[in-house]
């Protein structure tokens, strides 16, 4: 029995972990949902209408690796490609990020350029990346040996993300980024559960692959597994021989940030493409000219923004879909629950590996979510721009939420008190991604 079901066991007597077949059939029922849905949704979009989530500005870094055969292209000389003939034009591409995922699809893709048909094939590979992320993160309510509703409780908030299977269906690097963190969440569980070194080498690679998709993926995995490295070393069972191949992964996940701070001065650079994109959209919804919020409203801003784009809708919200945006806060506020669950376990000595990842993660998630406050705001002063809060950035560890929710039901007695917790955290996800979204 996992140390996850020694804390459920007290509370749940009656109930006992899922057998391996039936917790596999759990999963694989999600699987399955989920790529079908990911296709629909990649199937549906009509590529001369536009592209959710800036997938031309991603196809368009694609092709240009295709056109130029740079495999690490200068930011700066690439276009952006006519969302209906595929071709090039003046436009700036506004993207700055590390090239690894494009390089890889522009090698084993068609050819892009001129072929606007080729984008199935590109959103078909981004199907299987997210499909790899959910099947590792699927793998921890397996390798936990929850209990049925612990595992449903678990299980259902992953696969109800309401961003996740669009995301897929979308060529975006987001999708590397939730694969990547998806593995090192994984691996970490393993390592913590297990301490064997294949579970280090497989939280090692999830963190490169995020790392070179996105800074976001970087700074949330990396500092997940920052968080993991100082309990292993405060309990005393960080091994030496484990040191060489985290130094190697740490230098090859920070390169593609210490080439960028080398040639533009910033992990993050602000190229010609990114400043014309953001003064462009910031004039025409008339942010330029608006007055610049405070550093403590921005901030309230940012919160309410981040949980308002949980479930993203083009169309406007009415009382109803806003009213249903309690449900995330609600899990967030269970998630805080799990958290000091999980943190006091730690203190008291009698944490186990789902108390570990979610401090970690946690821990992870506040940094990012800090930094990516301040970096927000800056370009707000400098352009009056308001569209950074996105939660499809912390996919790397998406995890944590649905984690730290269990972890505050394992605490829980009460039957009753835990009947209903279990009841909203499998019914709350799905509720709000029917009701969350306006008509339209």
């Amino acid at each position: 029995m996992s140390t996850l079901n020694q804390h459920i066991a007290p509370a749940l007597p009656h109930e006992r972990a899922v057998s391996a077949a039936a917790g596999w059939r759990i999963c694989g029922f999600i699987l399955v949902l989920f790529v079908v849905a990911a296709t629909l949704s990649a199937a549906r979009k009509d590529v001369t209408r536009g592209y959710d989530f800036d997938e031309a500005a991603h196809a368009s870094y694609i092709a240009h690796i295709q056109h130029s055969g740079s495999l690490w292209p200068v930011l700066e000389d690439m276009r952006m490609l006519d969302t209906t003939s595929f071709q090039f034009t003046a436009e700036p591409n506004y993207l700055n990020h590390p090239s690894p995922y494009y390089a890889l699809l522009a090698l084993i893709g068609p050819k892009l350029e001129g072929h606007p048909k080729a984008i199935m094939v590109y959103r078909l590979f981004n199907v299987a990346l997210a499909a790899i992320g959910l099947v590792a993160l699927l793998a921890i309510g397996l390798f936990a040996g929850l209990p049925r509703i612990t595992l449903y409780a678990y299980v259902v908030p992953l696969a109800a993300i309401p961003v996740l299977a669009p995301l897929a269906g979308s060529v975006n690097n987001d999708n590397a980024a939730f694969a990547g963190g998806a593995l090192a969440m994984l691996g970490v569980w393993q390592l913590i559960s297990t301490g064997r070194r294949t579970w280090l080498i497989t939280t090692l690679v999830g963190v490169v692959i995020a790392a070179w998709a996105k800074l976001t993926g970087l700074l949330l995995t990396g500092g997940m597994f920052g968080g993991v490295l100082l309990w292993l070393f405060w309990r005393g069972r960080l091994q030496a021989r484990w040191l060489v191949p985290i130094a190697i992964a740490a230098l090859l996940a920070a390169t593609p940030y210490i080439a960028f701070m080398v040639h533009y001065g910033n992990p993050a650079p602000n190229t010609v493409g990114q400043i014309t994109n953001l003064q462009s959209n910031a004039q025409a919804a008339g942010w330029d000219a608006a007055p610049r919020l405070t550093p403590v409203s921005y901030a309230a801003f940012f919160v309410l923004t981040f949980i308002s784009e949980w479930l993203p809708a083009l169309a406007p919200r009415n009382a109803f879909n806003y009213a249903a945006l309690a449900i995330p806060l609600g899990a967030a506020l269970c998630a805080l629950g799990g958290l000091a669950v999980s943190v006091r376990r730690i203190a008291r000595r009698h944490e186990g590996p789902i108390d570990i990842v979610v401090a970690a993660g946690a821990l992870a998630f506040m940094a990012t979510f800090v930094v990516h406050g301040f970096f927000s705001y800056q370009r707000h002063v400098d352009f009056g721009w308001r569209m950074d809060a996105y939660p499809r950035y912390y996919l790397p560890v998406a995890a944590l939420f649905p984690l730290a929710g269990i972890s505050l039901l394992s605490a829980i007695e009460a039957p009753r008190v835990r009947a209903w917790l279990a009841g909203f955290l499998i019914a709350g996800p799905i509720v709000f991604r029917l009701a969350g979204a306006p008509l339209g």
